[in-house]
């Protein structure tokens, strides 16, 4: 599998609001090899800390980011998702982004869906944050494949064969994956195995996703204040 150098000046992702910024991560000194002994002290007067970070042990200190932002990064690494994703078995985190919001959007109303779906949420609302940053390293590029073994890492209903991959490429050292998306026609996306694999991002808006108890129908844009029918 090829590698190929991922040089995006925007990288778009989109995270749902109930996962608010973690302040400690903007006030850690750039020396994350201090990172534990900080934290047990503010544990001291925060009990709740443990919480807000998760489990900082799986970020090795060399791969740990700080500063104004970071909290968005880090978080895909310490929080996370016990069933998994397209290239994680559960066991450690991916940050993922898109090289246009269209994109980022098509693969997390996707995902909110099915979550809704399986929960059986009557009609609801709920807001997501848009992050952009910039990207550039080298990622392995899923294109490199076999076309049999590209179509299944990309089957758009089994990641069987994508966490396999990733498991093993995160192993050997990789940054993580570059991939088509499988949500939106023409998107590319990554996938990122480590925190200083990607730039720290901003805040670029807010959006707010509608589920009408069977689908996400449509979307408000805050920052163009206007609904957008999908």
């Amino acid at each position: 599998m090829a590698s190929r150098f991922v040089d995006w000046r925007q990288a778009w992702r989109v995270i749902s609001t109930r996962y608010p910024p973690i302040n400690l991560f903007e006030r850690l000194t750039p020396d994350p090899a201090v990172w534990e002994a900080l934290i047990a002290l503010e544990q001291l007067t925060n009990p709740r800390l443990r919480d807000e970070l998760g489990e900082i042990a799986l970020v090795p200190p060399a791969e740990r980011v700080s500063g104004p932002g970071a909290s968005y990064v880090m978080a895909a690494f310490t929080h996370l998702n016990p069933k998994g994703s397209r290239f994680s078995d559960g066991s450690f985190g991916v940050y993922y982004a898109a090289a246009a919001l269209e994109t980022a959007i098509a693969e997390t109303v996707y995902h909110f869906e099915a979550f809704a779906r399986d929960s059986g949420d009557p009609p609801r609302a709920e807001d997501f944050r848009v992050l952009v940053g910039a990207v550039g390293a080298d990622f392995e590029d899923v294109a490199g494949l076999p076309e049999e073994e590209r179509h299944a890492v990309l089957d758009p209903l089994s990641y069987v064969a994508s966490q396999a991959l990733a498991r093993n490429l995160r192993a050997a050292g990789a940054n993580g994956i570059t991939y088509p998306s499988v949500r939106h026609a023409g998107g590319q996306c990554v996938g990122a195995f480590r925190p200083r694999a990607v730039g720290i991002p901003r805040q670029e808006r807010h959006l707010q996703y509608r589920w009408n108890g069977a689908r996400v129908d449509r979307y408000f844009d805050y920052q163009r204040d206007e609904w957008i029918t999908l």
